[in-house]
């Protein structure tokens, strides 16, 4: 069916297609839950490979800052209107996300963990959702990319969070509150608990052989 039929057919019948709402009912519920997936699978990479006999507590403490700097502009996006200000936290955040992306393979690498291949390919959906959340999210706010390249002249709410005039039920906030928590927060609460547990053993061990050594060149 070709494009003039297929409007000729939604003329007819009175049925409309709210693209604004498809696209922010794909971003609430189909791309933001989708993303504790690769995340999940990514700390199961990282459980696999050993991650606390290799990089340890510092590759993990990256993740931990990767996380922030994603949660704090979704945070924000939850609760407030998109604005300049807004907009701005989200480009930031995902320019420094990308940046230290970039550190943690460099940190994984450099202490000989093995970043596998299906590691590897995590790593494309965890670096490309943010950037395709992102641009979704410009393109129903075109008139704030607008006033942010304006400089946010004319509009006195351009620089300050504004409540969503339209709040998010509680309900939904509170599932993702959840899934936050079992998906983020407790894996990776855990491999970083794993580090430092790991890298405490390594220290008393070097100390115990350090002793053992003094005592034997006496």
């Amino acid at each position: 069916m070709g494009r003039r039929d297929r409007a000729a057919e939604i003329a007819a019948t009175g049925t409309s297609v709210d693209v604004g709402d498809a696209t922010t009912r794909y971003l609430l519920y189909g791309l933001l839950p989708s993303w504790f997936v690769p995340g999940l699978a990514d700390w199961a990479m990282h459980r696999r490979t050993r991650i606390e006999d290799t990089a340890g507590t510092k590759e993990s403490l990256i993740h931990s800052l990767m996380m922030a700097e994603v949660g704090i502009p979704i945070a924000f996006t939850l609760r407030y209107e998109v604005n300049p200000l807004l907009l701005t936290v989200q480009l930031g955040g995902a320019a420094v996300h990308e940046a230290t992306a970039l550190w943690d393979v460099r940190t994984a690498v450099d202490s000989d963990r093995e970043v596998r291949p299906v590691e590897q390919h995590i790593h494309s959906f965890l670096e490309s959702l943010p950037f395709g959340a992102l641009a979704a999210l410009m393109c129903l706010h075109a008139d704030q990319v607008g006033s942010l390249l304006r400089g946010g002249r004319g509009d006195p709410d351009a620089w300050r969070l504004v409540p969503r005039r339209r709040p998010l039920s509680r309900g939904y906030l509170a599932g993702i509150g959840l899934a936050i928590g079992t998906c983020v927060l407790l894996p990776y609460g855990e491999e970083l608990l794993r580090c430092v547990r790991a890298a405490r053993r390594n220290r008393k061990r070097t100390r115990d052989e350090a002793k053992w050594q003094a005592k034997k060149g006496r």
